[in-house]
């Protein structure tokens, strides 16, 4: 009888919410926004590598001094300049619209800035001026190096190919970084999606004022267990809504779309961090889980409940105002406390693990912290909803509540 409740409930908990209009509103939201916003920026990012790279290759009519001996004449022509025979007037010339441009190359470009004096054309297009200025001098100089492969190194524009090792084997690099971080992606998805319905999974009876009827044909735990296994399967929908579109839209559109190619051969999925990654999601959610359904237990109504939700859901984004300690320095006193207080032991860990910084013994510890303080949430919040489900007009009283024999 109790698998059969708890099913109908789980059932009834998931159909209700997913044919909610405002459920899939909500739900595709999201997705359509962040291809909005992706096309909005890869639109602009393209736009602005290809102003820059027309900028560089302008011909321009501009006059210059070289007190350097670094620019090449002819090199200067091809991009529309003349050496300046006022330099004493060129500035003011620039200044009277009689002159488009003049630069004045110093004796040490190394050290000293090349002054550049232009006919203001607007914000954007006046960056061709220190573009061609800038072109001039590096292809006057590999000119004068005499091979461009020389010039290449002089200015770092080599490729590399390295290979680092830890522990007597070769280490991926930034491909064993990306999948255990696709974990701290989900856990965000996951609990702000979620948050809410976590929150409200409980008081909604109680604000129906329906919780009697139903806890005179339901156990208190089957009911809560069922509400958070509904959340669960609600979650999973979610996550496939999100990919489906991106996965779909890559593999057929990437050219049309014209999306970047990525090469996934270069990540690297190791057993123990993928494993340590998934065990810390599914604590993390059973804990946030428990703690959420608990406030909704002992709150009676979501206004009031938001009240302590708020601070609460803020502990999740607190470690990454010091995530640059957690990469360089997971030794650091506040990275620990970070790493094995509860509700920011998640994100913690899961940064931690990303970059390899996470003991095998710290995340033992961490993952049975996780779900043993998830399970004594939940413990406490069905006896919380056992207690509070009558109390619709008050908070619950925590010290009436746990003084209740029975």
């Amino acid at each position: 009888m109790a698998r059969h409740n708890l099913g109908t409930v789980v059932e009834f908990e998931f159909v209700r919410t997913v044919k909610k209009r405002r459920f899939w509103i909500a739900t595709l939201a999201i997705p359509v926004l962040l291809a909005v916003v992706f096309g909005l920026v890869f639109l602009s990012s393209s736009a602005t590598k290809n102003t820059a790279s027309e900028q560089k290759n302008d011909r321009i009519p501009f006059s210059y001094t070289d007190a350097s001996g670094l620019v090449n004449p002819a090199v200067a022509a091809a991009l529309g300049g003349t050496v300046e025979t006022d330099p004493a007037t060129a500035v003011a010339r620039v200044r009277d619209g009689r002159l488009q441009a003049f630069f004045a190359y110093p004796a040490h470009p190394a050290t000293e800035p090349v002054r550049v004096y232009g006919a203001d054309q607007g914000i954007f297009k006046n960056g061709a001026y220190t573009a061609v200025a800038t072109q001039v001098l590096a292809l006057s100089a590999e000119k004068a190096i005499g091979s461009p492969a020389l010039s290449a190194a002089v200015q770092g524009n080599i490729q590399t190919d390295a290979a680092t090792f830890r522990d007597g084997q070769e280490s991926g690099g930034i491909g064993t970084l990306v999948p255990p971080l696709f974990f701290l992606v989900i856990f965000y998805v996951v609990i702000i999606l979620l948050a809410n319905q976590m929150l409200n999974s409980t008081l909604e009876e109680k604000e129906n004022r329906v919780t009697e009827m139903i806890l005179t044909t339901l156990n208190p735990t089957t009911l809560v267990v069922g509400k958070v296994i509904s959340l669960f399967l609600v979650g999973l929908v979610q996550m496939l809504v999100f990919a489906t579109p991106i996965a779909f839209g890559y593999t057929f559109f990437r050219d049309k779309l014209n999306l970047p190619a990525f090469d996934l051969s270069h990540l690297t999925f190791q057993f123990w961090p993928m494993l340590v990654g998934a065990l810390l999601l599914v604590g993390g959610f059973v804990l946030f889980t428990g703690v959420l359904v608990g406030i909704g237990a002992v709150m009676p109504t979501a206004k009031e409940a938001g009240t302590v939700f708020g601070p609460m859901m803020a502990l999740i984004f607190v470690p990454f105002y010091a995530v640059a300690l957690v990469v360089s320095d997971p030794q650091a006193l506040i990275v620990q406390i970070f790493t094995y207080f509860p509700l920011s032991a998640p994100v913690t860990a899961m940064l931690r693990n990303a970059f390899g910084s996470l003991s095998p013994a710290a995340a033992v510890i961490v993952i049975v912290e996780l779900f043993g303080f998830g399970f004594l949430a939940l413990r406490v919040a069905v006896y919380l909803f056992r207690y509070g489900s009558i109390e619709y007009s008050r908070k619950l009283s925590l010290r009436n509540a746990f003084s209740r024999k029975g």
